[in-house]
């Protein structure tokens, strides 16, 4: 199976030299979401709350069009600029991810993007399509 990078016409690529995520042998590698506003470089007003859901709601976006869902997420790394919101975050991640919760690692990270309160990449699954 060839390597595809992956895109949606939801959120446009970036000027930035990566892309949105790779697809290759079955698994979809989303490259580090931002609390941004799709199609603008600004971020979800609300501090990290609104940030995370818009977090959150990209990945859905990501993961949807390319034929997974949250459901079949397997790895989560959670980048937080100020860790004392690590309880925040999990109540909002949490609104997402209720079952079949992925293996996740979290830490505390010094200059986001935007100036971001929190950022996340993941690894899913794509099933084979029927």
């Amino acid at each position: 199976m060839p390597i595809q990078p992956v895109t949606t016409d939801k959120i446009p690529p970036s000027r930035n030299p990566f892309s949105l995520g790779i697809k290759a042998n079955g698994f979809l590698f989303v490259s580090g979401q931002i609390g941004n506003v799709p199609g603008k470089v600004e971020l979800a007003t609300g501090g990290l709350r609104a940030e995370a859901r818009q977090v959150l709601e990209n990945v859905t976006t990501v993961v949807g069009r390319h034929g997974s869902s949250l459901d079949h997420i397997v790895k989560c790394t959670v980048f937080l600029a100020d860790m004392h919101e690590w309880a925040a975050f999990n109540d909002v991640y949490r609104e997402f991810f209720s079952r079949n919760l992925p293996a996740r690692s979290a830490l505390g990270a010094n200059g986001l993007a935007l100036g971001a309160s929190v950022e996340m990449e993941c690894i899913a699954y794509v099933p084979p399509s029927r």
